[in-house]
């Protein structure tokens, strides 16, 4: 039995299950729960799933194309390094988790696992001498559940809706002190930078900030794991901590805005001149993203869903524009310290998978970079405004950018570019062929 796991096992005596992870491409955890004597199996390597596991559509469905085209051969499943944690939300205390990552037969990273593919894309960075630091602000909706509808949880008269969202009220945060204090505990068993929570804009909705990490392959890791975290803790104060984009039709939906800044090998911030423009590498970065944010629509927006968030006014972007301390663009460059100057990535639904979040949009920095592109002048004022450049507006626009997109093959690989479109095909076709309730409420009796 390895070191890690044999302290993790006399640590933790009232252990009885290891809760063994595999994120999907969807960012969905997939894999096994063990017993405990069985944890030294998955660190001899002895773990196999199926390769498949990791394009199962969002209902956990095989892709028949997939499974018949591979024979639905097996894959090598590894530990993460540091991801073998106790869960305390778990009943009584009991279970343990562990992080996957998936292997070819041979031990090479299979590139159909998206955290093979965002380090490869790091690597190109560390090939430079740079060292790429990010971080996240998740969004999400902490509601109740009726099996219909989701409900707000935030205060309204009986029988109404709420007015507004209480935006930064500490009120609402103190309605939830006990779940608060529990989720921030939580973190700190589990190592998570957990920088503070907010009250956001619409009823119900909350933002948890993380740090700063020098490491997209951890960050994107600890956003799994955080994302997992709240989901544990509200389930266990009777709430649904959903990370939906849109889960109401008036309200703004959940995004996950990212920070990147690069630094090079003295440490020294390459985004930084000692103004507040920042140097030609800024913009050059910027300029990728804008100009492969069409491309990577459906890494950023990869439910159906999520297109319902992208409209005027409802504080998500429509156009790929950038700007200083303006948050009403797509990139945006915040106001605060020259040595931390950065880009602020804010398309993403809170939906994503932050493996591929981060690969594409660091790819693009770099491509942009590669380049010296250039982003143009920068908007000033009303973003939403914008009419040039639009982003896809519907999923099977953006599956189709995704699919033919020469970048993307680039950036992620091929395999990841295939089994992802075809898992977001099944997708697309099964809300397409579904009939909504205000279809019937428009056409049954009427026409």
């Amino acid at each position: 039995m390895s070191l890690e796991a044999d302290w993790f096992l006399r640590a933790h005596p009232e252990i009885t299950t290891v809760e063994a992870l595999l994120p999907d491409c969807n960012g969905i955890m997939r894999g096994k729960w063990l017993p405990r004597h069985k944890l030294a199996k998955i660190f001899d390597g002895e773990l196999k799933l199926p390769k498949t596991a990791l394009s199962l559509d969002i209902w956990g469905r095989d892709v028949e194309e997939l499974v018949f085209a591979s024979g639905d051969a097996d894959g090598i499943c590894r530990p993460v390094e540091g991801s073998l944690l106790p869960t305390p939300w778990s009943a009584g205390g009991q279970h343990g988790q562990i992080m996957l990552s998936m292997f070819d037969a041979d031990g090479t990273p299979y590139m159909g696992d998206p955290r093979h593919v965002l380090k490869q894309v790091v690597s190109r960075f560390q090939d430079a001498g740079w060292t790429p630091v990010v971080a996240a602000e998740l969004e999400f909706s902490l509601v109740r559940w009726d099996n219909v509808v989701p409900i707000h949880t935030c205060p309204s008269p009986a029988g109404s809706q709420p007015v507004g969202g209480n935006m930064y009220g500490l009120d609402v945060l103190n309605q939830h002190q006990q779940m608060m204090e529990e989720l921030r505990v939580a973190c700190e068993l589990q190592d998570l930078p957990f920088d503070g929570v907010v009250k956001e804009s619409a009823p119900s909705q909350y933002e948890i900030n993380m740090q700063h990490v020098p490491s997209p392959v951890l960050a994107a890791k600890q956003i799994l794991m955080m994302k997992r975290l709240i989901k544990g803790v509200a389930h266990k104060h009777g709430l649904v901590a959903s990370f939906m984009p849109k889960p109401f039709e008036d309200s703004a939906g959940n995004g996950m805005h990212v920070h990147c800044s690069v630094l090079d090998q003295q440490g020294n911030n390459v985004f930084d001149d000692g103004t507040e423009r920042g140097t030609p590498l800024l913009h050059q970065a910027i300029a990728g993203c804008l100009q492969h944010m069409a491309d990577s629509m459906i890494i950023f927006s990869p439910g159906f869903n999520g297109y319902r968030r992208f409209q005027p006014g409802t504080h998500a972007p429509t156009y790929p524009s950038w700007g200083y301390e303006n948050r009403t663009v797509a990139v945006r460059v915040p106001a605060g310290s020259h040595a931390a100057r950065r880009l602020e990535h804010r398309v993403a639904g809170a939906d994503c998978n932050p493996y591929l979040q981060f690969a594409v949009v660091l790819a693009a920095m770099l491509d942009g970079i590669e380049q010296q592109a250039s982003p143009g002048n920068p908007t000033r004022g009303d973003g939403y405004s914008q009419k040039t450049g639009s982003l896809p507006g519907y999923m099977h626009e953006a599956l189709d950018r995704f699919r033919e997109s020469e970048f993307i093959r680039a950036a992620l690989g091929g395999e990841l570019q295939r089994i992802f479109t075809l898992t977001k095909e099944q997708e697309e076709a099964e809300f397409r062929r579904r009939i909504s309730l205000l279809e019937y409420q428009s056409y049954l009796e009427r026409t």
